[in-house]
């Protein structure tokens, strides 16, 4: 984002050389470096919050080890019967994204190239790019293996320049030591910054100041707000409320009176406020799933209900990938949007859904308490390579797990999805024809 400053163009400085450029100053290219990529913002000495986000992360990471790929369209990913991990950007140009089917996207681009995904690899490659982060600011808070928040506030006498600039030598470094290019989004909350990391993609630098966050969220659906699932999105579009600017309108008292807990919430995330801090310390996710309830739910049993799906969300995302996880991460938001979170290390790494139900199932009963709850979330991390999985064993439940897993997967590869469940999947009405296994 650009704007005036006092009648001229506001502050800046070179990505490239990462010289300062005066507000004021009248020049499309480094004075320094002659680059033409130059970062202007008014707001951009004060801004502290970022998030960093990996360019197409595990496809950039084949294309930087075979040379050869660096023009064709490249898809990391499963099978025909898998689904797309990550598709470069010349692939995305063709419609080809993540989590699609991979026959999908082979109709679309037949011409890619298809890797299957080495997680050992990207895995290296992510602790390259986390120590540079951390040469930055100790305040670094991964989210997966290719992003992550940081907030440098404080870090400007130590490095003698801006945030900004610490951020624009960060995506240098990333370019130089791993190979990979990020996109940057810098802001004052966690909200804006992830959002003004997805402006500019590939090799972007997104700013977003505190006075033009209310009229540049005013136009996006209220699903941009990062927590605002399909029901939510669908009780809020019946009410009318079908972009931020509708919350705006209303107001945090009318929010609040509506929808209680939930619309403060939501007022707060309408005009950009996001109280949440960088938590050093917070784990990257593996391979999760979370829905957030049409209404808030109380004891163990309604919530448990909700989790099973999950679980075997989970699991074939799992057998999709060819992955497995060893520590399973329950994901608790209570009606107050206050979070908890579980982890039980298992023996070993499984990507069986009943393995994961389980672990989840004892975590919640231990969780749950007394309250209400709006969101539940399972996880798998700690990845491996799936033959390291469930190990055989001619008298274990695992080996029974396993073998009525791998006939329910098989009838649904068939017939679809619906064609078979478990009994404590089954909702009265919501599966037509299906199989029950129990």
């Amino acid at each position: 984002m650009s704007g005036e400053h006092d009648g001229g163009p506001p502050p800046g400085l070179c990505r490239d050389c990462l010289a300062p450029i005066e507000a004021g100053a009248e020049v499309d290219r480094c004075p320094r470096c002659g680059s033409a990529r130059l970062l202007r913002h008014p707001e951009i000495a004060d801004l502290t919050l970022a998030h960093i986000d990996c360019d197409a992360f595990y496809a950039s990471i084949e294309k930087r080890d075979d040379p050869a790929l660096a023009d064709r369209p490249v898809i990391v990913g499963g099978g025909t019967r898998g689904v797309v991990s990550t598709a470069c950007y010349i692939a995305r140009r063709f419609g080809v994204h993540s989590a699609m089917p991979m026959f999908k996207a082979l109709k679309a681009c037949p011409q890619a190239v298809v890797i299957r995904p080495d997680m050992a690899k990207y895995a290296a490659a992510s602790r390259q790019v986390r120590a540079i982060f951390a040469a930055a600011t100790p305040l670094v808070e991964p989210v997966s293996l290719d992003e992550a928040y940081l907030d440098l506030s404080g870090t400007q006498a130590v490095h003698g320049r801006s945030a900004a600039a610490v951020l624009a030598g960060v995506a240098r470094d990333v370019e130089r030591h791993v190979g990979i290019t990020v996109s940057i989004g810098l802001s004052w909350s966690k909200f804006l910054a992830k959002l003004a990391s997805e402006m500019d993609k590939p090799r972007g630098f997104g700013v977003i100041g505190r006075a033009e966050a209310t009229a540049l969220l005013g136009p996006r659906p209220v699903r941009a707000i990062p927590g605002v699932g399909p029901k939510l999105d669908m009780r809020l579009a019946a009410d009318g409320i079908r972009r931020i600017g509708d919350l705006q309108a209303l107001g945090p008292e009318a929010l609040r009176a509506r929808y209680g807990t939930m619309g403060a919430w939501l007022a707060e995330r309408a005009f950009g406020r996001d109280g949440r801090t960088v938590e050093p310390d917070h784990d990257a996710r593996g391979i999760s799933a979370e829905t957030t309830f049409a209404r808030d739910l109380e004891g163990v049993e309604p919530i448990a209900a909700e989790l099973w799906p999950l679980c075997e969300t989970v699991s074939r995302r799992l057998k999709k990938a060819g992955l497995a996880g060893r520590s399973v991460v329950l994901k608790l938001r209570r009606a107050d949007f206050r979070l908890l979170t579980r982890r039980r290390t298992l023996a070993e790494p499984t990507q069986l859904a009943e393995r994961i139900w389980e672990t989840a199932h004892a975590l919640l009963a231990g969780a749950v308490g007394t309250g209400r709850f709006r969101l539940v979330g399972v996880g798998l991390a700690d990845l491996s390579d799936a033959t390291t999985a469930d190990t055989p064993d001619l008298f274990s439940q695992a080996t029974e797990s396993r073998a009525i897993e791998q006939a329910i997967d098989a009838v649904r590869a068939k017939f679809g999805d619906g064609a078979i469940t478990r009994g404590r999947g089954f909702r009265p009405g919501s599966i037509r024809r299906a199989k029950t296994l129990r």
